[in-house]
């Protein structure tokens, strides 16, 4: 792959984790939940489906050439937050704590500041290209 394929599908990876794991904040408190644990809820399905969501991110992450400790270390979060989410209730609170996939994306993130560090670069670098385009963009309005 090359670094814009690469970019593009760690940022598919991080807006998946937080779309399951963080992308909710509970009103009143600074706590964070995602799908993960609302989807739990769907009594059989339920998990079935987030455990799916959980492999396809597995499924990315291994194109950037993770180790094998690092690929069993989020394999073994997966499982672990789909067989404590089998148990009603119980489970669905370990997964809004557990937070599987967000531990899955610090693996691959610690993994790519090793091998790739030009790949965060790159990024931070479009990054901040973009929010310099959006705050250009609001001054012009305000100037007009």
């Amino acid at each position: 792959m090359d670094t814009i394929k690469r970019l593009a599908t760690l940022n598919r990876i991080r807006q998946l984790s937080r779309l399951m794991d963080t992308s909710l904040r509970v009103p009143g408190t600074g706590f964070r939940i995602g799908l993960d644990p609302i989807i739990g809820l769907i009594p059989g399905a339920g998990d079935l489906i987030s455990t799916a969501f959980s492999a396809y991110i597995i499924f990315l992450a291994t194109r950037f050439g993770i180790p094998r400790q690092d690929l069993t270390k989020m394999i073994f979060n997966v499982a672990l937050e789909s067989v404590v989410g089998t148990v009603p209730l119980v489970g669905d609170l370990f997964d809004a704590y557990y937070k599987s996939n967000i531990r899955n994306l610090e693996l691959l993130e610690k993994h790519l500041m090793v091998v790739e560090p030009e790949l965060e670069k790159v990024s931070s670098d479009l990054y901040n290209s973009e929010v310099s385009q959006v705050k250009n963009a609001a001054n012009w309005r305000n100037v007009t």
